[in-house]
């Protein structure tokens, strides 16, 4: 195999592809990357048998081949080259050498032949949706994905479609966080739910541009994959019973109230002074005429602070854990929101007040409150 490229469009598809792959593993071809030329293309794939990312630039190639090459050591290679063309070129006993400039390394690769075949999905039902608006889907959601093994199901969310948008879900057992996008194209026939895992959302979140490029994705019978421009990932599917949400979420709010986003999110954080890991205790928010006011107490201190709202809360005294509340607030893609509450046991709705449509919901649980906090 013998291939040149520019070295920025080389680190890139390591980097990219390198992201899944793990640090220490039984299968040594798993801790590098399969980094495949041919036709004048070049493809660099990584793969830790639950995830695989499989990204390809153009390379001038002058002789076909395969390697496998240590992650680490070749990003690492590469971070330190010069930035000009790098030459790479592997020898049938799978010996590489790496030049770049007066810069050049001889490293030892593995066969391709140890490297996993990665699943393939090309017979299932697919959707489309732009990079920016699954980008977005994904970051308003991804914290509410629960990292309780326990439950393995509710560690991703839930990607659900009835042919014209696409929702996804996440719930933690404390917390709810759903956001809906219209998709690209046709309206397609059927229904489709499936759950990609948690850790692989992540990674597709930092593929994807924000940018109106179509995203191609593929529900398989055990697996998913993300077509993302020249990238491809591969996810297993969670299997299980995903928590029914529509059943969940309260909708006949007695109490609606509005607030300014940015004024919530610095009461919140004004009052979260006194938390921390060492020293957790709930927020006291009582919602009242106009106004909430807003109270933490620990064992290093108290504060109160006051947001100002639109409504009256009738006095409703509620429980939030902080973390949780400001993740709504920060998570909802407006400049003010809605807040709809029934009793001090009931969960609190957080909607964001931006057209008619509503495209994002986040719930989260109280917390009970005890006398002196």
């Amino acid at each position: 195999m013998k291939f040149s490229c520019e070295k920025a469009v080389l680190q890139a598809a390591v980097t990219v592809a390198g992201r899944v792959v793990a640090p220490k593993s039984s299968i040594l071809a798993l801790e590098g990357v399969l980094v495949e030329a041919e036709d004048g293309l070049l493809r660099v794939s990584g793969y830790n048998l639950e995830t695989g990312i499989v990204t390809q630039a153009e390379a001038d190639v002058r002789e076909t081949g395969a390697v496998v090459l240590s992650a680490r050591l070749l990003g690492e290679i590469l971070r330190r080259m010069p930035d000009d063309v790098v030459s790479v070129t592997a020898g049938a006993d799978c010996s590489v050498r790496i030049e770049c400039g007066p810069t050049s390394f001889d490293i030892k690769g593995s066969s391709d032949e140890d490297f996993p075949d990665l699943p393939c999905v090309s017979d299932g039902s697919s959707l489309t949706i732009t990079e920016g608006n699954l980008r977005s889907m994904i970051g308003q959601t991804i914290f509410a994905v629960s990292d309780n093994e326990s439950r393995p199901i509710h560690t991703g969310a839930l990607f659900e479609t009835d042919g014209k948008e696409l929702t996804m879900v996440a719930v933690d057992g404390y917390r709810l966080a759903l956001r809906r996008e219209e998709l690209l194209g046709q309206e397609r026939e059927g229904s489709l739910s499936f759950v990609v895992p948690g850790a692989a959302l992540n990674e597709v979140e930092k593929i994807c541009a924000d940018r109106d490029e179509p995203v191609t994705i593929t529900e398989g019978d055990r697996h998913v994959t993300f077509e993302i421009g020249g990238t491809l990932l591969v996810a297993r599917r969670l299997e299980g019973e995903f928590l029914n949400y529509r059943q969940t979420i309260p909708r006949s709010n007695v109490i609606v109230l509005e607030a300014e986003a940015a004024d919530l999110q610095r009461s919140i954080d004004r009052a979260s002074l006194m938390i921390n890991e060492k020293l957790k205790s709930p927020l006291r928010c009582r919602f009242g005429d106009g106004e909430l006011s807003i109270t933490s107490k620990t064992a290093i201190g108290s504060a109160f602070d006051v947001c100002p709202i639109t409504g009256d809360g009738k006095g409703l005294e509620i429980g939030f854990n902080n973390r949780f509340l400001m993740d709504a607030v920060k998570a909802a893609p407006a400049g003010r929101v809605r807040l709809e509450l029934n009793t001090a046991t009931s969960p609190c709705l957080v909607l964001p007040l931006v057209g008619e449509r509503e495209n994002f919901l986040y719930m989260v649980l109280p917390v009970r409150l005890r006398a002196g906090e």
